[in-house]
């Protein structure tokens, strides 16, 4: 409820002129009571202290839910775009800063309209507003900057592992690791450039071209007659301030930068590790033939043999031979699918299973060869089924043993297309039922 000044006033004069009509009429004897000036001041004080009271607690008020609604405004865009760490960063932050502030402006000058606060007041509340604005993304980013490395780490194994359609990276051989690398590092280093100040004023500083001068294309070195000249050191990073950059605004040192940053290489140092590793795995596995140069080796050292060969077809009848056989072994032993789950396993499997499949292979190159292959076990015929199925229905049935083998036998009919079943005669039935 917001309080109007021109009301507080009108009840105070209404208060007082009541006072002074009700006071009029009244008299105390043995009191000097002529002048009621005096009460009438004291209780327009005591009115004032306490309206004044209830405005500032009222404006109190206001001023924390409008605070309020700053922080829940600013607090996660400005995290947002500082751990995506681009070149728009704090300008982007920039402008939500001020959009927000403005907003927040606008509704509290709203609120407290009614208050008619003079001009000093009204601007002192203003810039307090914008202060605390400030205050709070400069303390999200302090925030952020401390869980700077963990940030780093996410971005490299992001782009080093993902292809610019953000898609896993598959380490067939093609890709080229050293520019994936630099490109994962250079988006790591500028994260890391981006953490390093507060930048809410729009001043250029020169801290991401010294990072990457320093950490990505190595130190920048000053010559030594340069450097007792001008007193510099050789290394930019040697420092705990950043040029242009006010120490109250710094976020990250020069040299916290350079510990960081070597940290963070040897923490990422295994990604880079494991994807040349499974290029060459990969490279091993799909590749069976010996590189160039053993080719070319063995073209050279071996033409007396293939000399030899060329003179004496025999040798060539008993190499296609020996090649028909290790062919087979390959298919039968399966060598490509044991290998897949390591070179050890492939070999304990391959030397648990290579005397049985060789055995198995002559034994059946031998069948074929006397053409005797094993014969199939004989399937019995129809008829003794029938008899060895009705014996045993017999004697696991007492009822049925009552009928005669006879009367059974001549209500059943054999043909070559099958059996058929007849009901017994009626002399039978009336036999069994005496």
């Amino acid at each position: 409820m917001e309080i109007d000044r021109h009301f507080i006033k009108e009840k105070i004069e209404v208060g007082l002129i009541n006072l002074s009509h009700v006071s009029s009429n009244a008299s105390v004897k043995q009191a000097e009571w002529d002048d009621d000036s005096k009460v009438r001041e004291k209780l327009h004080r005591d009115i004032e202290a306490h309206s004044s009271s209830v405005r500032g607690k009222k404006l109190s008020e206001i001023a924390v839910n409008y605070e309020k609604k700053l922080t829940q405004a600013l607090t996660e865009p400005v995290e947002s775009l500082l751990e995506f760490g681009g070149k728009d960063t704090w300008p982007s932050i920039r402008e939500l800063l001020r959009r927000e502030t403005e907003t927040a402006i606008s509704g509290f000058s709203t609120a407290v309209a009614g208050f008619e606060l003079d001009e000093e007041t009204f601007n002192k509340m203003m810039q307090n507003l914008k202060e605390y604005a400030r205050i709070v993304v400069e303390k999200k980013a302090r925030e952020e900057a401390g869980k700077v490395l963990i940030l780093m780490k996410d971005r490299f194994s992001t782009v080093f592992n993902h292809d610019h359609d953000s898609m896993p990276r598959v380490w067939t051989g093609k890709e080229n690791i050293r520019i994936i690398t630099k490109d994962a590092y250079s988006a790591s280093l500028k994260l890391l450039s981006v953490m390093a100040a507060i930048r809410l004023n729009e001043k250029p500083d020169k801290i991401e071209n010294v990072l990457f001068s320093s950490l990505m294309d190595g130190t920048v070195s000053v010559p030594l007659s340069q450097d007792k000249k001008m007193g510099a050191s050789p290394d930019p990073l040697a420092s705990s301030t950043w040029e242009e950059v006010p120490p109250n605004k710094t976020l990250i040192t020069p040299v916290q930068c350079k510990s960081l940053w070597r940290q963070f290489k040897a923490e990422t140092e295994y990604i880079v590790t494991q994807a040349i590793s499974a290029q060459e795995a990969h490279k091993q596995s799909s590749n069976w033939l010996p590189p160039p140069w053993a080719i070319v080796a063995m073209v050279v050292l071996g033409f007396n043999e293939f000399m030899l060969l060329l003179k004496n077809p025999l040798y060539l009848m008993v190499f296609f031979i020996i090649f028909l056989l290790s062919k087979a072994l390959w298919v039968q032993m399966d060598l490509t699918g044991e290998f897949h789950n390591g070179n050890l396993a492939g070999l304990l499997a391959i030397s648990s299973r290579f005397l049985p499949t060789v055995m198995n292979l002559l034994r059946r190159l031998a069948e074929e060869a006397q053409g005797n292959p094993t014969p199939q076990p004989p399937r019995p015929p129809p008829h003794l089924a029938y008899q060895s199925s009705r014996h045993h229905t017999q004697q696991s049935n007492p009822a049925f043993s009552l009928f005669p083998d006879s009367s059974v036998s001549s209500n059943i009919s054999s043909s070559d297309g099958g059996i058929e079943h007849s009901e017994p005669q009626p002399d039978t039935k009336a036999k069994y039922k005496s």
